[in-house]
Order: structure tokens, then sequence, then C-alpha cells
């Protein structure tokens, strides 16, 4: 069974991670480990219809942010890698930094030093100079930075599609063929004409 961490931090877009463990709660060879951090509590309440308890339950197992003893903050925890579902600045701050003072951190900073495939979706917009910089130590690093920017080719119809596309092709760095994804065929697109 493949094991993968989803963690969820304190920026907008705690649904990216929700949608995650939707689509992996149906996967019968994957193990998803939610950790969640403080902030992303709220932020669930404030953004979506789901409760803390509800997200929870999406996961096949959960741990406390605060339990940086936990499975997963060690190496010998063999795992598939881990998603940053949003990613706040400060989590990637704390990630490149390698400050691990809670468990989504250290979790993240263990994928790290094991060569895991580590996929962070930042999310915060316009950018300066210090995000920019994280972004470059992140990237150096081998950290796969995965903003949640949507794609117009798949004629997107609802909020849930853009979602979908923005999760399915996080789930492909990780070769999880997720089906949410319209696959570009290279059709070259026809013009209207007025």
């Amino acid at each position: 069974m493949r094991k993968i961490i989803i963690g969820i931090s304190g920026s907008s877009g705690v649904i990216y991670g929700i949608r995650l463990l939707e689509f992996l709660r149906d996967l019968s060879d994957i193990e998803s480990h939610l950790v969640l951090s403080t902030t992303s509590k709220l932020n669930i309440r404030i953004e979506t219809e789901f409760t803390v308890k509800q997200v929870e339950a999406l996961a096949d197992v959960v741990h406390s942010d605060l339990n940086v003893a936990a499975a997963i903050s060690s190496g010998s925890f063999r795992t598939v890698g881990m998603i940053v579902a949003p990613c706040s600045m400060k989590t990637l701050s704390n990630i490149v930094h390698s400050s691990a003072d809670n468990l989504l951190a250290r979790a993240a900073d263990v994928v790290l030093k094991e060569g895991r495939k580590l996929v962070l979706m930042p999310r915060e917009a316009p950018l300066h100079v210090g995000h920019c910089k994280l972004f470059y130590q992140a990237a150096l690093m081998g950290i796969h930075l995965a903003p949640p920017v949507p794609a117009f080719y798949n004629h997107p119809k609802t909020i849930d599609d853009i979602i979908n596309h923005s999760v399915g092709r996080v789930l492909d760095l990780f070769d999880i063929d997720s089906t949410l994804v319209k696959r570009w065929d290279g059709k070259t697109p026809v013009r209207k004409t007025d």
C-alpha cells in the first residue's frame, strides 16, 4: 500500500486539500496521512461547508500538527511523498528554512531528506520579492511548486472544474491517474468569426 501525506496549511484554498482527500479516499492502494495546521482549521470553517471533523474523516490517518513524534516525522516511515495544499507563505518559509517546529513542516523536511517527492500548492498573490526568493530556494531544493493556476483549454464550466483540474495535475506528479484532468489532445482551436 502506497502512503501519501497531505498537509493543509492556513492559506486560502483549503478546498484543494479537501478535494485531494476526497479523491484519494476511493483508492484502495493509497493510504492518506493528514496534517492540519491550526489556521487551516479556521479556514475550513470560513471557506467551506465542511467541519474539521468531516475533513479529518476523509483521511485514513490523521496526525496532530503538534505531535512532532508522529510516524510521518521519521524517514523510516516510508511514503511516496507529500502534498501541501494549499501552502501558505509561512509554511513555505518553514519548509525552505528547515524549521521543523510543527509536524507539517517536519514531515515535509523528512520527505526532502529522504529524497521523496514534495509538492506544494502555494496560494498567494500578488507576490513580493521575498516570496519569489522562497520559490527559487524551494525549486533549488527539488520541491515541486504547483500553484493552483487554472487552465482554460479544458473549458471549465464550474469552480469545481477548476479545482479538479489543479488537483488532478498535482496527482499526475505522483503517477496517480485521477480522471479529474481533461487532457490536451493537440487540436488546433477553431476561431469563431464575427
